[in-house]
């Protein structure tokens, strides 16, 4: 991203508190060229801010927002490791993640507990949900500092550990995760990227990962609260789903769950701690039609809220990071 932001005169920029960044583009443009002439201001913007929304830019269907996701990133990076299916729209052009439209998607770093992950998300709405639905964002900097120190200090020190197990009823497959279920190449992906795993008799897979939950922003140097251990853990989940789930798969088969790096579960309360401090300093703006949203992904967490409607959001990953070059506190190797 550019070190130095053109001039803010080819924007109209609104900064509001509990909103994210908002740019206005003129009306009556083609969205992919008016997204080429301002590529580099909008990519500077988001350097700036973490995350900018552009309201009125009009984009109508995904052939139209492959193109501007396209020109502002022509390398778009392939879903990975995904804890729930997308439909594919184009080559690294996704649905937003199907998660129950009745359940928050709560704050989290997008592939976070990958070891190369997107640096920046693009995100577009195409049809607005009749309410709620806001893909919410908020200062990943400005949530470790709220945290307890004492509690920064143990994540610093031992990371986090994510369990999955992958199975044909829930969350993704292991075919839809890795891409394959062919068990050679999911093995030899699992050694590649630091994944402890382990089949089951039913054929099942049971993945074990460990990663630093702090890193620093590989531009700006800037400490971040990098993970997903509130989103991805037991007690995030809806207690009537938690219940059902643990009654069917037993407590060791959730399809996720996250603990301290050394094993030891995370509390209700500190996962309830994370997700009051990650509300605390959330902004939001409802979507409207035609919408594109920038995100840093390390400096900005993003979430989504329980909507009503139908809700049709593309996604696109790019600017790849590799987790080695954010300064993380741990090593990978799980225990």
């Amino acid at each position: 991203m550019p070190a130095t932001p053109p001039s803010a005169a080819l924007f109209e920029m609104t900064v509001l508190p509990g909103k994210p960044p908002m740019l206005r583009a003129e009306a009556g443009n083609d969205p992919v060229q008016w997204v080429a002439r301002h590529r580099d201001a909008l990519r500077a913007a988001v350097t700036k801010h973490g995350a900018v929304l552009v309201r009125g830019l009009g984009l109508r269907d995904a052939t139209q927002t492959t193109a501007a996701f396209r020109t502002l990133s022509p390398h778009l990076m392939a879903d990975k490791e995904s804890f729930a299916p997308r439909q594919t729209y184009e080559e690294g052009v996704y649905s937003s993640s199907k998660w129950p439209q009745n359940q928050p998607m709560c704050m989290h770093h997008e592939l976070s507990y990958t070891l190369e992950l997107p640096g920046l998300m693009l995100f577009a709405c195409l049809n607005a949900p009749t309410s709620g639905g806001a893909t919410g964002v908020a200062d990943s900097a400005a949530v470790l500092n709220a945290l307890p120190r004492r509690l920064v200090k143990r994540f610093e020190r031992q990371g986090w550990l994510l369990t999955r197990t992958y199975n044909e009823d829930i969350g993704a497959s292991v075919a839809e995760a890795f891409g394959t279920d062919d068990r050679i190449t999911v093995e030899q992906y699992c050694r590649d990227n630091a994944i402890a795993f382990e089949w089951q008799p039913d054929g099942g897979l049971r993945t074990r990962q460990r990663r630093s939950a702090v890193v620093r922003h590989p531009v700006s140097g800037q400490r971040c609260w990098f993970n997903q251990i509130a989103f991805l853990n037991e007690w995030t989940i809806a207690p009537e789903i938690r219940e059902y789930l643990v009654d069917e798969y037993g407590a060791d088969g959730l399809p996720f769950n996250t603990f301290f790096g050394n094993g030891d579960p995370i509390d209700a309360d500190t996962v309830q701690l994370l997700n009051t401090v990650y509300e605390t300093h959330t902004a939001r703006e409802p979507w409207q039609a035609g919408d594109l949203m920038l995100v840093d992904n390390i400096r900005t967490a993003h979430s989504r809220e329980p909507f009503d409607g139908a809700r049709e959001v593309l996604v696109a990953m790019t600017d790849p990071v590799h987790l080695t070059d954010c300064s993380p506190t741990i090593e990978v190797t799980p225990k």
